[in-house]
């Protein structure tokens, strides 16, 4: 029998050894249960191909093509994949919908010996309760944000906090972007999906009766949307105001954004957009230091010119509740390491 999960955190703590997913590599690179494995039953051809046939020839059809491939692709991977597991081995096996890719799968596992069962529903079940969690239902946790002008380390600060045990929530990391304009990272970001799944799977990893330090974000990250559950907490989240002098920041972002910064025509072209929000002459200025090759003058511009401005202008339309100020006087380890220990004092006066 098909094993039902009628909420997250309780599929995420599943106690089984190994997670499968059996749909095609294109399905799993969309979205996938974190930690899931591959082993795909059918490929992006052969999917394609029995889908086509049971359409525009017979299901029957189909389904006799894709009973043989299935059973084919399932022997390779129990010849290959699978081979080193021993008789205890437990593994939880989805596909799209629970259906006969991964009922057949889980069907010859159980013959061998080992303990597979499958998930009732499979991924479209997964879904469901993902989008439950982070667009139904309010966030359970209590968040505190890092709150502060472009350069003020709040990332780093993140991973201070961490160190100490602290609960913190990286969105950034996540997402994989640093959440501005000149934020990309090598890579490139997951699809909104596998977003959700990763960001899910952090929430449900954390205690809700402890607060939890997330960096304020706006409502979208790189390409990446922020769900509702996770937005409304974040927008009414107490913040802590974390600042640091222009020479600092501009000495932290040089150094942070050096492979932006060392990349011209990438740069150029990330700026010059700016020219209807910011004016020909202040964007002409800057295509100059980029040009001069001088990241220093270049990262200041842009923060006095620009990245300030937008925050300043922001900030008014938000009714945010500051709860502490932080002055970072210098963005180093010495620095960073004591504005964690005051973040830290603060959080348990909460």
């Amino acid at each position: 029998m098909a094993l039902k999960f009628t909420d997250l955190p309780g599929l995420y703590a599943h106690d089984f050894d190994t997670v499968i997913d059996v749909r095609s590599p294109a399905e799993f690179a969309e979205d996938h249960l974190p930690g899931a494995i591959n082993l795909p039953v059918l490929n992006n051809e052969e999917r394609a191909q029995v889908g086509t046939i049971y359409v525009q020839e017979s299901p029957f059809l189909a389904r006799k093509l894709g009973a043989a491939l299935v059973f084919r692709n399932a022997a390779k991977h129990i010849e290959h994949s699978l081979s080193h597991h021993e008789g205890g081995w437990k593994p939880l096996v989805y596909c799209w919908r629970g259906g006969q890719r991964s009922g057949s799968f889980t069907w010859m596992l159980q013959q061998i010996g080992w303990r597979a069962e499958v998930v009732d529903g499979g991924y479209r079940a997964y879904r469901r309760l993902v989008n439950r969690y982070l667009y139904d239902d309010p966030l359970p946790h209590r968040l505190v944000a890092l709150d502060g002008y472009t350069g003020t380390a709040k990332t780093d600060l993140l991973m201070y906090l961490k160190a100490r045990g602290v609960q913190v929530l990286d969105l950034e990391d996540i997402a994989n972007h640093r959440g501005s304009l000149l934020g990309e990272m090598p890579g490139g970001q997951p699809s909104q999906k596998a977003f959700e799944s990763a960001l899910s799977a952090a929430l449900c990893g954390l205690d809700p009766a402890r607060p939890v330090v997330v960096e304020a974000e706006s409502s979208k990250i790189g390409s990446l949307i922020l769900p509702p559950s996770l937005w409304t907490a974040l927008r009414t989240a107490p913040r802590i105001q974390v600042s640091a002098s222009l020479k600092a920041r501009t000495a932290y972002l040089v150094k942070a954004y050096d492979d932006i910064l060392s990349d011209t025509e990438r740069l150029r072209d990330r700026l010059s957009p700016l020219r209807f929000h910011r004016g020909h002459d202040v964007v002409d200025g800057w295509l100059a230091l980029i040009d001069a090759g001088d990241k220093r003058a270049l990262t200041r511009a842009l923060m006095e010119q620009h990245y300030d401005p937008a925050y300043a202008k922001s900030s008014k339309t938000r009714a945010v509740k500051i709860i502490a100020q932080i002055d970072v006087a210098a963005l180093d380890y010495a620095g960073l390491n004591a504005a964690a220990a005051r973040v830290e004092e603060i959080l348990g006066q909460l």
